[in-house]
């Protein structure tokens, strides 16, 4: 047991960063399809407009454990983090239209069920955000 506990341990340490981003990207999808769910499902808002909000409330948690949980920010005055708050919300803009483009084609254009489509533009999403954010949001600056 003590060597399994040792393994996690350090492979929690080598992989912290994606590992983090694994949990709270989880997390941030939960969010983002219980809003769908809330807005869609149970107040019957149309399924564009649902996804938007939905993404809008999603984007203040994720840029919170993005930039305190996974990428460690050290990004400390004011106009540093209204930048990298900036950034991430650029960058979260041109992922949205990503899923409202996956949305709009399986759902309006090859009539696939809403809830499926949700799940395969969240997955592309999530991964497009890894990148962008570790690429470009909080690189660390040398």
């Amino acid at each position: 047991m003590k060597k399994l506990w040792s393994f996690c341990r350090d492979s929690y340490r080598k992989y912290e960063e994606a590992i983090n981003y694994l949990i709270f990207g989880f997390l941030a999808f939960v969010l983002n399809y219980v809003l769908y769910y809330v807005f869609a499902g149970l107040f019957g808002i149309h399924h564009l407009i649902s996804t938007a909000v939905s993404w809008a409330l999603t984007v203040v948690f994720a840029y919170w454990t993005n930039r305190t949980f996974v990428f460690k920010s050290r990004n400390s005055d004011a106009k540093a983090v209204r930048g990298e708050f900036i950034s991430f919300v650029g960058a979260r803009i041109a992922t949205e239209f990503l899923e409202l483009g996956v949305m709009f084609l399986m759902v309006d254009c090859a009539h696939i069920n809403e809830y499926l489509s949700k799940l395969v533009g969240q997955v592309l999403v999530i991964v497009a955000n890894y990148f962008l954010s570790k690429l470009w949001i909080f690189k660390e600056k040398k």
